[in-house]
């Protein structure tokens, strides 16, 4: 219990100094992607595999969508995420990856632009960052990460927080 206490103390005192930690992220996201044009966002698994069709239908997704002028938003990682990246980078379109720094995580797939990859230590940020630069979203199969940038989305259309954009769950 002793522990507890002294994890919270720790907790409390450096509130107020991750604001500016935060603040960064918001700031650094915001003047990297300000000038990137239309985007849309695809969520999807880190764990498909390149020989899985939904990973093949990632990529020509993206594809599709790069070639009509979009930029393309992923988490940066593996699986689905890579996928959306390659066909962005396939169709010479803006390749954005939104990484999270995750102790047992991945690392950046190598099809995001350098100017484009952007580290987060909050998922809060990375969140706002998805939904701000996205006219639509894809959905591929995942997990609760997935589920959680779908139902983040999902929430602020249904809030009025966002306009109205497309949501589509393959």
């Amino acid at each position: 219990m002793e522990q507890i206490r002294k994890d919270w103390s720790e907790i409390k005192s450096n509130d107020s100094w991750s604001i500016f930690k935060i603040m960064s992220e918001f700031v650094e996201a915001f003047d990297r992607l300000s000038k990137i044009g239309p985007c849309v966002s695809i969520f999807g698994s880190a764990r498909t595999s390149e020989d899985n069709i939904y990973y093949l239908l990632g990529v020509q997704i993206a594809k599709e969508l790069g070639s009509l002028g979009y930029g393309i938003i992923s988490g940066g990682g593996p699986g689905i995420m890579e996928a959306a990246n390659k066909g962005a980078q396939e169709a010479k379109s803006p390749s954005v990856g939104l990484n999270i720094d995750l102790p047992f995580e991945q690392n950046h797939n190598p099809f995001i632009d350098p100017s484009h990859n952007i580290l987060f230590d909050y998922f809060f940020v990375r969140k706002v960052i998805f939904v701000k630069y996205s006219q639509a979203f894809v959905i591929l199969p995942g997990g609760f990460g997935t589920l959680d940038e779908l139902f983040e989305a999902l929430t602020l259309i249904q809030t009025k927080k966002i306009n109205k954009r497309p949501i589509v769950l393959v």
